[in-house]
């Protein structure tokens, strides 16, 4: 049986096992034990491609399973195979896939003759219940257990919800409210995900970087709307997932902050495209608690990264620093249930279609509505990076967000007047945000030195070279941002 899941999968922290196993068995639930064996190649071909292929005993009955990669944020491919009841585990065969469009991947993957071996196994205790929310019936299934490869244990304890019928908005509702009464997680790597790399001692996989959604031209502004924000949310949940999972890759909380500064730009600056204007403009406020917690633990990491060694290899004595009191684990801001729901608010708003103009008149085409937007983004950015140089550091700063937003619009717009002109902006604005953005780091350091002074006399060195730094840098980035100012502009 071929179908497109339409699923979200949450991690459910251990204090509230106890709250939701009794939210799942308040109505008629049913437990089934569900044993399954994954297979792959030695050279993990399948995983590179976004397969997994399973056998999975579900109570009594043997069930073999090929998935594919995503589709979308909600939904993925996948072909059921029920196998007639037999004794003893039932061998993998790739083969009962064959005739459809996941089936002929994995057989093409294989042409070669390559076998398939178990690599890891899992032990779910599995507690589900229908509901029905919205106009739609939901399952959802709690799974209790464990990921077992060789000597290696990981423990599983999620909670799925599957959409069985009805609009995908009604299923992002429910599990927006259970996330927050229960304080879970969303997280979207999958069982497949979590147990390949236990069984090849893997880390974390490489932070995903911002992609620009490719737009059509025949789209109406809400449709383009929509691709944005839904890819922008395609950057943060991944990268969402490894820094709740403390990844030590500080790069993993770098690319959060971009992929939920660039939402945010996408809501404030084309929130007017939405289906619900007024819903954009609140969403975008309510993602500045989140963004803002994130910032103390990146800005402690450049500091360890580039700022502090540098300081050392200039001789600055070794200066004990305050702790920041603002920073707090990364970790904890995106495991709250509320991080959760605000990702699905933000969805369902992508999700939702734009009504028609209510005066009957026709709707702007995709190129005349960026047009629009994308002057002024340029008039606000222009006017906070005239006179970069003399301005305040709460000016600099200002400006530093002006310029982050026209950067972010150009990339999301950009491409609807491809050419050399729009790739020359494009890295004009990179290299113009790169010197701004060292200057913010730089004054952020110096406040972390002047709050030493009270207790070390030494941060006097360190203040006096970032001080120096800084003016120099200061200087550079004003004939940056005059160069960027005279660029051509290629949507006039």
């Amino acid at each position: 049986m071929s179908a497109i899941e339409t699923e979200l999968k949450f991690q459910v922290p251990a204090r509230s096992l106890a709250a939701v196993r009794r939210a799942v068995t308040a109505g008629r639930a049913g437990v089934t034990r569900l044993a399954a064996v994954y297979a792959e190649a030695d050279d993990d071909r399948l995983a590179a491609n976004g397969l997994a292929l399973r056998l999975r005993k579900e109570g009594s009955a043997w069930v073999q399973t090929l998935k594919g990669r995503a589709d979308g944020l909600l939904g993925r491919p996948e072909h059921e195979v029920p196998l007639p009841r037999q004794r003893g585990e039932p061998a993998i065969d790739p083969a009962r896939h064959a005739g459809t469009p996941v089936g002929e991947r994995l057989i093409a993957l294989l042409a070669d003759g390559t076998p398939l071996r178990p690599l890891y196994r899992t032990e779910i205790r599995r507690t589900h219940r229908l509901l029905r929310h919205a106009g739609a019936v939901v399952e959802v299934a709690l799974d209790e257990g464990t990921i077992r490869a060789g000597d290696h244990v990981l423990p599983v304890r999620e909670i799925e919800f599957e959409l069985v019928a009805g609009p995908p908005q009604a299923l992002l509702a429910l599990a927006a409210r259970w996330a927050q009464r229960h304080g879970l997680w969303l997280d979207i790597r999958t069982k497949a995900e979590r147990g390949h790399r236990l069984a090849r001692g893997q880390g974390a996989p490489a932070p995903v970087r911002a992609v620009s959604a490719a737009l059509d031209l025949r789209a109406t502004p809400g449709a383009a709307f929509a691709a944005i924000v839904i890819g922008v949310v395609g950057q943060l949940l991944p990268n969402a997932a490894e820094v709740a999972d403390a990844s030590p890759d500080p790069e993993h909380l770098h690319q959060l902050r971009v992929a939920i500064r660039r939402l945010r730009t996408a809501l404030r600056v084309l929130g007017g495209w939405a289906a619900d204007p007024a819903q954009a403009a609140a969403l975008e406020s309510r993602w500045r608690e989140p963004f803002a917690r994130l910032g103390g633990s990146r800005d402690d990491d450049v500091l360890a990264a580039t700022l502090l060694p540098a300081l050392a290899a200039a001789g600055a004595p070794q200066v004990v620093l305050p702790a920041s009191a603002a920073v707090e684990p990364a970790a904890d801001v995106v495991r709250e249930g509320v991080f959760s729901a605000l990702v699905l608010e933000t969805i369902a708003l992508a999700l939702a279609l734009a009504p028609p103009p209510a005066d009957g008149a026709a709707v702007p085409s995709l190129r005349d509505a960026a047009r629009r937007v994308l002057a002024r983004s340029w008039k606000q950015a222009m006017a906070g990076a005239d006179g970069f140089a003399a301005a305040t550091a709460e000016e600099q700063h200002r400006a530093r967000r002006r310029l982050k937003r026209l950067r972010y619009t150009v990339e999301f717009l950009g491409p609807l007047f491809a050419g050399r002109a729009q790739r020359r902006l494009v890295d004009r604005l990179r290299r113009a945000l790169d010197d701004v953005g060292q200057v913010t780091d730089l004054l952020i350091a110096e406040g972390r030195f002047r709050a030493a002074l009270e207790t070390d006399a030494r941060a006097w060195f360190a203040l006096g070279w970032l001080a120096a730094q800084r003016e120099h840098l200061v200087a550079d980035t004003a004939r940056r941002l005059e160069r960027l100012a005279e660029s051509s502009r290629p949507w006039r």
